[in-house]
């Protein structure tokens, strides 16, 4: 199987007739989401767990199998149950910070090839794939194909590493292009980067923390949050035989665009109900904590547990100088269990500390009755 010659871009059979009706619903539905996360007061704290369960749907596709609920137990510094999910758990945790490292240089820089080898150096450091040159574009042929396969039986074969370089530089200079539709562009981006595969592990991560972070670029979200992994998941075979189809049958390109714009409406729609959600539930406790506990930690308290749904008593920190005695944090936390706010996740036992649980907020970011 010969490796695949990509075509350069911008795309020139893309036929726009058919794709105006989903470029509208798109672009509303993104638009909609974005009215909800731009007034969000403080959305890295409120819809932190949904950019983790975003890191956890992105890394399943490619065969993790860690839950969210697992992460947030294993930073609140509970070992898993099974040893492979700790592997499993750090790529999803270094999913989570190479797109919040990113995020920030977004503010001094615009994205380039180098901030993207920043971003793989991240993706994969001291996790599986971390000795498959991290933060480098790749100099050996990599293939797509059942683990341990030759690549003769590979499923793609990806450009030969020497025109790796020419093709990202043509995808970068299309990535910062004024092109007619910016969705319909990132359609293209996505698929163009997954086809290059300019790397020998974390591809397809990659490309999906590029979503977000384009979409903040192009200004069409306040934020670089948005969580397209859940329909990609749901929706795999498609995804992948739609990405496979590109350059190798006729009309590909559309049918791959149309796919992603139907994932971009969907997934916008369900991106807007769980944030809405999350801040109907915030206003909910707040006005009910301040009605019945008086005391200037409530809120601060509040805040800390949507941030961080799943803690110990020693992860809470309080801003001023005026800091609560422990005696003030252990009547609070108590309060919040009496009215069924929190939970206990593990009971104290020696010296493993209590671990609590804040199972509204988990239960609705998981999407089932997780706890």
């Amino acid at each position: 199987m010969k490796p695949f010659v990509p075509q350069r871009l911008p795309i020139e059979v893309i036929k726009w007739e058919p794709l105006i009706p989903l470029i509208g619903h798109a672009n509303r539905s993104l638009a909609l989401y974005d009215g909800i996360l731009y007034g969000v007061p403080n959305p890295e704290v409120l819809l932190s767990p949904m950019t983790t369960q975003e890191a956890v749907l992105s890394s399943r596709i490619e065969g993790t199998q860690a839950t969210l609920g697992e992460v947030l137990k294993f930073e609140a510094g509970e070992e898993p149950k099974l040893a492979s999910r700790r592997d499993d758990i750090l790529e999803i945790l270094n999913y989570r910070k190479a797109l919040r490292h990113t995020e920030a240089a977004l503010q001094i820089r615009p994205f380039n090839l180098n901030l993207l080898l920043e971003l793989h150096n991240i993706l994969l450091s001291s996790v599986r794939g971390q000795d498959k040159a991290r933060g480098s574009f790749r100099k050996t042929q990599n293939w797509i194909g059942p683990h341990g396969s030759p690549i003769e039986q590979a499923d793609f074969v990806p450009p030969d590493p020497m025109y790796v370089e020419r093709a990202l530089d043509n995808w970068e200079t299309y990535y910062h292009a004024d092109q007619p539709d910016p969705i319909v562009q990132l359609a293209i981006v996505h698929a163009q980067f997954e086809i290059i595969h300019p790397f020998l592990d974390g591809n397809g991560r990659i490309g999906r923390i590029l979503i977000p972070l384009f979409l903040f670029e192009k200004e069409l979200l306040s934020r670089p949050m948005f969580y397209l992994s859940a329909y990609l998941e749901q929706h795999r075979d498609e995804y992948v035989e739609r990405l496979r189809a590109l350059g190798q049958e006729p009309d590909a390109w559309n049918e791959w665009i149309a796919f992603f714009l139907r994932a971009l409406n969907e997934q916008s729609r369900d991106n807007a109900d769980k944030a809405r959600a999350i801040i109907d539930l915030y206003a909910r406790l707040k006005e009910r904590v301040i009605a019945h506990m008086h005391s200037q930690y409530v809120v601060p308290l509040l805040d800390q547990i949507f941030e961080r749904p799943i803690f110990q008593i020693k992860h809470l920190s309080f801003a001023g100088d005026h800091q609560p005695s422990r005696q003030t944090i252990f009547s609070l936390l108590r309060t919040f269990r009496e009215a069924g706010i929190l939970k206990v996740a593990r009971a104290r036992r020696g010296r493993r500390a209590q671990v609590l649980v804040f199972a509204e907020l988990m239960n609705l970011c998981e999407g089932k009755e997780a706890f």
